[in-house]
């Protein structure tokens, strides 16, 4: 039998990965790609939008000495919200 130490491991967190799709289209498919980030769709101007905000997020945590995965829900809205993003809560219908 196995002895349990009765230590807990420390919770696992998975990976995370800012996800942006551009809902506009001009006919031309774009895809932009980083460490923790993936781009899709948008004309030239909004990809260009996205691309700029997750470059900033990004660097606004490598400011902080954090990655995506270690900052929890408030502080990555604190971020998105300096770069010029705001939360969308859906409608209650």
């Amino acid at each position: 039998m196995s002895k349990s130490s009765g230590k807990k491991k420390p919770a696992r967190r998975g990976k995370a990965l800012l996800l942006g799709v551009g809902l506009d289209s001009d006919g031309h498919k774009r895809i932009t790609t980083g460490p923790n980030f993936a781009l899709v769709g948008g004309t030239q101007e909004t990809h260009e939008v996205m691309t700029e905000k997750a470059i900033k997020i990004n660097e606004k945590l490598a400011a902080k000495g954090k990655s995506l995965e270690q900052v929890s829900r408030e502080e990555f809205d604190d971020i998105a919200a300096a770069v010029g993003l705001q939360r969308h809560e859906p409608s209650q219908r």
